[in-house]
């Protein structure tokens, strides 16, 4: 399993919406994708069509209870599995400040379930607290993304000092791997002024041993486009929403940059698989997870390990009530 944690200590820099539409990228590809809110404002969780505040458990049970990983999942899309997260997080740094090895419990906690899945992305709460060291920690890969303004460089700096205090002392493994510019205007003098300083930047830490010497800016940038602010308030993707705008067509681009297997561009929810888009409006939020019934051979294998919701019931002449 390919684990990337999408970082930015500053909000409002695309994080949620870059894993929402990257992860429904690969999912749709027909591979098994596991995302995870660690953010208690629970934008993630909100952007996939699930209220936060009816959430029981999730990422919280999970790093203070000690909760199974695969207990705290629910299939959200074909191929997409989500651990969600509610305000409920934000106490969760303060009950594990006196825990031995508290950066390290959600890396103990997929290692269950590493084999379940083909990647695992994590949406990191706009600070750099005790939630995004737990994120590094079980993470091999970084992902910044990063609106082109002075400010976000400054921010940048102070978001590589992490990452190499965590690379030296938790996990020798994290590297930056991408940075991916969002709202990106190509016509605007200042956008293309801070992608030169980037490069430059960059370029510079090349041949040595700190955690971003392979960085790399992604050759596609994510334009900026009103349809990706708007989607979240549907709960839908952008290939749900509107799959030929231009967002869509940017981060179909960038998920085929980290994974070359997205090839085929497709609504994820598609009229072969109706019977499963027709479970996911009418259940309820509490569900676990939703029986695949028409899976893809290999990649698309349901996983075992996640108990399966009983279907849900519709009106019928004896006035049963749905779930």
């Amino acid at each position: 399993m390919r684990k990337i944690a999408v970082l930015n200590q500053k909000g409002g820099v695309g994080k949620t919406t870059t894993v929402v539409n990257i992860a429904a990228a690969l999912a749709n590809a027909g591979l098994r994708v596991l995302v995870i809110d660690l953010d208690p404002q629970g934008h993630l969780t909100t952007h996939l069509g699930v209220n936060p505040d009816q959430i029981q458990g999730g990422i919280y049970k999970v790093l203070t209870q000690s909760s199974p990983a695969e207990a705290e999942m629910m299939l959200v899309r074909l191929n997409l599995w989500l651990m969600p997260a509610n305000i409920n997080l934000v106490g969760a740094e303060t009950e594990l400040v006196s825990i031995v090895g508290r950066e390290t419990i959600l890396r103990e906690a997929l290692a269950p379930v590493e084999d379940e899945f083909d990647y695992c992305l994590i949406d990191c709460a706009p600070s750099l607290g005790l939630l995004t060291l737990n994120a590094l920690a079980a993470t091999n890969e970084i992902l910044i993304p990063l609106q082109p303004h002075f400010l976000a460089l400054q921010g940048l700096g102070k978001l590589l000092q992490t990452v190499s205090l965590v690379n030296k002392r938790i996990n020798p493994e994290l590297k930056v791997k991408w940075v991916l510019l969002c709202m990106f205007e190509s016509r605007a003098s200042l956008p293309n002024e801070v992608k030169a300083d980037i490069e430059s930047f960059l370029s510079g830490a090349r041949n040595t041993n700190c955690a971003w010497s392979q960085a790399e800016i992604l050759p596609v940038s994510v334009r900026r486009n009103i349809t990706l602010a708007e989607a979240p308030s549907y709960g839908q993707t952008i290939f749900e929403y509107d799959p030929s705008c231009n967002g869509a067509i940017d981060y179909l681009a960038v998920a085929r940059l980290i994974e070359p297997r997205v090839h085929v561009q497709k609504t994820i929810l598609t009229a072969e698989h109706a019977e499963t888009a027709e479970k996911l409006e009418k259940a309820p939020i509490e569900i676990v997870a939703i029986a695949n019934t028409n899976p893809q051979p290999e990649l698309a294998a349901p996983i075992k390990s996640i108990p399966t919701a009983p279907e849900p019931q519709t009106e019928s002449a004896n006035n049963q009530k749905p779930l």
